[in-house]
């Protein structure tokens, strides 16, 4: 059967996709035969890693990969780990050791015969007896004779990170901090008794051990006195300042120490305090301390005769290094917080943004990086997460974070795993060739973790909740690493409609869609969902790792505007809508679980978009690729179906797919804002609704998240000033309907109840310009929203045909019909603002440029689309107005760096003065306010700019979409992330050259239970 994949979106440049009269084999090939088997090796079609943009070259029409057109992606997810030391095994099983076992040589798995099958995998408890299950066997290969268990463990010992609690494995996991405001640990006892001190920092402990060593009785008794006031931390200098008198073993004792402690703990950071440095002196002379104290029992005094003067030396110059140190100590804090680099999380600074009761809005420690959250990937087919997920799946795995990849289907494809060249004269076999796949995904992420491709895996069989059974692959080496293969049959084509196909179970041609087994998994026993027990197959796996983010593919890729054919898989997509379903359900049904967060990912289209990652990152992601295709053709695997995927090994990047990653959705970056009491208001999506938090005023406590009222919000929300200073909250919704031809996106807004209130009022929905899913695939973007000169408020969002669509809102409140704007070509989501005339200006990219519109004036209808004449961009834009007009920001292709260009509307659509910012080499959305510049870095983390000409600096933080940050007053800007733990993360900085940014703080608790 032919498995064509279309070339996703229009071609690059603009040019209109493959007719309908071009030549299908030329345009999809045939399984093992390829009609330009020569077309993925054209330099100017694909480009090369040295010259990145040459997309625009590619003026042919695109194939589908080879490694698409037998088999469909899938995207391994980030996991959770398992911990079973004390506790049930997985989903109630007794916990059971194992030994690691060599991949392809020991396949041992526990027998579902022994388990309740109705436990597995998040299923609750059957209230009668189990279902009748028929045992399977272990693996013919296996040297070792398979355990009759019910789940698995991961390798280690008990009280290993491995074997803990999930509640107790969040800290277990992560490095320890420099400083934990979550508990309290015993220091070591003095010479002479228990220690008092302070909670387990690192210094502290130090402080204690120097004390200890000078024979100072106690002396830990110091370390409250070396707090900070904001967070009850000790401070470094503090610290200093009482190890220095202490070290010295004058007579300042405890008491002193304490005293001089105190002296620092109300100074900022960067140089001794006067109390320290009067400890110091009194130390060296051996005099009393400067508030009267005296030598505590156990301190010797300084003895006379012919010793003194080298005594005095030698205390003198010991004195001097401490005191050196404290300097160096100070000055890299200086550094550190006027350099424009968060390289640490730290104390927290007296700025806008503290805790309060429930919030505990505290920074965390130097030097440590905040909760990882737990990651699961669900994708189609294997190789979708490497080929468009990545690098975000390698930024997860290196960082040490719990990732679960999902995979679908089993890519069986036509069967033949072989080059297109030797397609032909090779027999066909599905279940080996599933079976190769999945050896090439297993060598792919071993070596993304371990380095080692051949690093061994546990297999397993375990049953699902929807009432079949999946095979689960943990890491021997690395067990935060999971893979669970849920192995339906793939639909084989890429548009074609193939009834026994995840389409086909979504729109009901098919009651039930059967499994396609591979040929090593231990799952032995056929089964088939219907609709709803994949969906309930997929909150299985979401109630088991109980993710923080969910990664998925989009499920709403659009059309291309000739053909109609879809511009992705349709594996991909509807493959999405099942696992869209699947959270929705998760979010409703399941209690007792963390807030998640979702990201959706671009698939085929990426190959017609401009490169977005430079080429150090394009080839670490080539490089899973070339391991995933077996280039070798070395049996490390130890199996007779091969040990990765020979139809994509003639050219492993694909349709340039290695040179890029575009998300979906959720790229906006105006989702924090600022009232007009100077308090703050973020809004993002969490487990299917808009949470929102709450800064009143400069100096309140954040409250949050909370979560409004409606569901099926789509990653992604935009907040706007009302004229009366109101916020309004956009996003689009999502909603099923009872037929499968009801599934519908829309646009939605929620408006404050009034000005600084907490209150918001009910959804009002601006429905669609794509009124039929048929259609164009509810393919829409984000609102773009503004407010012009006259308060009239906007909405304007990308159609499935790749044009603009907009509404207004009329004086009376109500709103005018969507209208067309032109435009062709768009690609991701529209920004808007406004410049200093009032003047509304909206631009989008396009795959070889920027495009954009201006009212003449405020309360005018825009103008006509015009040409910027920027050069091409990566997708995602930010608009800010400032400067009299509308600065823009965006990432050069191939390179990540970060330029700007100033708009002007004065006798229309001008550009002005672009320029390159320098950056980190990451991609997606930049923020900015004032003099502060945010996005992705190289390595998935957040990159800084403090302002120009000042170096970037790089965060700890990993997040989920865009970073986003507003001017509080004149004076200050506010920056913010969601990260991985679905945890919001606030700092701020004076508007000023010389700034800084504060350290990070996290607002509310640790992501547990909502």
């Amino acid at each position: 059967m032919s498995d064509g994949h279309p070339r996703p979106g229009p071609p690059a440049g603009g040019a209109p996709g493959p007719g309908p009269g071009a030549d299908p084999t030329y345009l999809y090939g045939q399984y093992g035969q390829y009609a330009q088997p020569d077309a993925y090796a054209q330099p100017d079609a694909y480009g090369q890693y040295g010259p990145y943009g040459q997309y625009a070259g590619n003026q042919q029409p695109q194939q589908y990969h080879q490694a698409h057109l037998p088999h469909q992606h899938q995207h391994p997810e980030p996991v959770r780990e398992f911990h079973h030391a004390q506790q049930q095994g997985w989903n109630g099983w007794p916990p059971e050791q194992y030994a690691p076992v060599v991949p392809q040589q020991a396949y041992e798995f526990r027998h579902p015969a022994d388990a309740d099958p109705a436990r597995a995998l998040g299923e609750p408890e059957a209230a009668g007896p189990p279902a009748p299950f028929v045992p399977q066997q272990a693996q013919a290969h296996s040297p070792q004779q398979a355990e009759p268990a019910h789940g698995f463990r991961h390798p280690g010992h008990p009280g290993s990170p491995e074997h803990l609690h999930p509640a107790e494995a969040e800290s277990a996991v992560r490095p320890a901090p420099a400083r934990n405001h979550d508990r309290e640990a015993d220091a070591p006892a003095g010479p002479t008794g228990p220690s008092t001190a302070a909670p387990d920092a690192a210094d502290g402990r130090k402080g204690a051990r120097l004390a200890r060593r000078a024979g100072t009785p106690d002396a830990s008794t110091a370390a409250p006195g070396a707090t900070d006031g904001r967070t009850g931390e000790a401070t470094p200098l503090g610290r200093k300042a009482a190890r220095l008198a202490r070290e010295a073993g004058g007579p300042d004792g405890p008491t002193g120490a304490s005293t001089a402690a105190r002296g620092s703990a109300t100074r900022p950071a960067g140089g001794a305090t006067p109390q320290g440095r009067k400890a110091a002196r009194m130390a060296r002379k051996g005099g009393a301390a400067p508030d009267g104290s005296v030598p505590a029992a156990g301190a010797r005094p300084r003895r006379g005769g012919g010793q003194g003067p080298q005594r005095n030396h030698r205390w003198a110059g010991l004195v001097k290094g401490v005191a050196l140190c404290a300097a160096v100590a100070a000055a890299g804090m200086l550094v550190l917080r006027a350099g424009a680099a968060v390289e640490g999380l730290g104390g927290s600074p007296a700025h806008p943004g503290g805790g309060g009761p429930g919030t505990a809005a505290v920074a965390v420690g130097a030097g440590t990086v905040p909760d990882p959250g737990r990651v699961v990937q669900i994708v189609a087919h294997p190789d979708d997460d490497l080929y468009f997920m990545n690098p975000d799946l390698r930024y997860s795995i290196s960082a040490g974070h719990p990732v679960t990849s999902v995979y679908l289907t089993a890519g069986e494809a036509d069967g033949v795993n072989a080059t297109p060249a030797k397609g032909a004269t090779t027999a066909p076999n599905k279940p080996a060739y599933a079976e190769a796949r999945q050896n090439g995904i297993r060598a792919a992420y071993a070596k993304m973790a371990t380095g080692d491709r051949s690093s061994a895996w546990k297999r397993t069989v375990v049953p699902t909740k929807g009432g079949g059974h999946a095979e689960v692959d943990v890491l021997v080496a690395n067990p935060k690493v999971n893979l669970v293969w849920l192995q339906l049959r793939e639909a084989g084509h890429g548009y074609a409609d193939v009834p026994d196909s995840l389409h086909g179970l979504w729109d009901g041609k098919v009651a039930r869609l059967e499994s396609m087994l591979s040929s090593g998994t231990p799952v032995k026993q056929r089964f088939a969902y219907s609709k709803d027990q994949v969906v309930q197959t997929l909150v299985g796996v979401l109630e088991q790792y109980t993710p923080t983010t969910v990664r998925f593919q989009d499920p709403t890729p659009g059309r291309y505007p000739d053909t109609k054919q879809y511009t992705d898989h349709q594996d991909h997509f509807y493959g999405a809508r099942f696992v869209q379903m699947a959270t929705a359900a998760y979010a409703k049904d399941v209690k007792d679980r963390p807030h998640f967060a979702v990201q959706n990912y671009v698939g085929y289209f990426n190959g017609s978009l401009p490169s977005a990652l430079d080429p150090q990152e394009a080839k670490e992601k080539l490089d899973s690729l070339d391991t995933y295709a077996w280039l070798d053709r070395q049996n490390h695997c130890g199996s007779d179906a091969g040990c990765g995927d020979l139809k994509v090994s003639d050219h492993p990047a694909g349709n340039r797919w290695t040179d890029s990653i575009n998300y979906a959705r959720g790229t906006g970056t105006n989702w924090l804002t600022s009232d007009k009491d100077h308090g703050l208001w973020a809004f993002k999506v969490l487990d299917g609704q808009i949470a929102v938090w709450h800064r009143p005023g400069p100096v309140g406590a954040w409250r949050g998240p909370d979560l409004l009222p409606g569901t099926g919000m789509d990653p992604g929300a935009s907040a706007v000033t009302l004229k009366d200073g109101r916020i309004a909250v956009f996003s689009t919704r999502t909603s099923f309907g009872a037929r499968p031809a009801d599934y519908k996106r829309e646009v939605v807004y929620a408006v404050q109840k009034g000005p600084g209130t907490d209150g918001f009022g009910e959804w009002q929905s601006l429905g669609t310009p794509e009124t039929a899913d048929e259609t164009w695939t509810s393919d829409i973007s984000a609102p773009a929203v503004s407010v012009d000169g006259t308060g009239q408020l906007s909405a304007y969002v990308r159609d499935g045909a790749y044009g603009l669509r907009g509404r207004v809102q009329q004086a009376d409140g109500g709103w005018g019909p969507w209208e067309k704007h032109g435009g062709e070509d768009l690609h991701g989501a529209p920004v808007t603002a406004t410049d200093g005339a009032g003047r509304r200006m909206v631009l989008s990219a396009t795959s070889k440029s920027v495009v954009g519109w201006a009212q003449p004036k405020p309360g005018a209808p825009l103008g006509r689309v015009t040409a910027t004449g920027l050069p091409d961009t990566t997708l995602p834009l930010t608009a800010e107005g400032r400067e009299g007009g509308v600065r823009l920001w965006f990432r050069k292709p191939g390179s990540g760096n970060v330029r700007t260009a100033l708009m002007t509307a004065d006798g229309g659509l001008k550009v002005n003065h672009m320029t390159d910012l320098g950056g980190l080499n990451g991609f997606g959305s930049v923020a900015a306010s004032g003099h502060v510049l945010a996005g992705r870095a190289a390595g998935g983390q957040l990159g800084s700019e403090v302002g120009p000409g000042r170096p970037w600096g790089r965060s700890p933080l990993m997040f989920v979409g865009a970073p986003s940050s507003t001017m509080t007053g004149k004076n200050m800007v506010s920056l913010a992330v969601v990260g991985l733990d679905a945890r919001l993360y606030v700092t701020s900085s004076a508007n000023a050259p010389d700034a800084y940014l504060a350290p990070w703080q996290p607002v509310g608790p640790r992501n547990a239970a909502p």
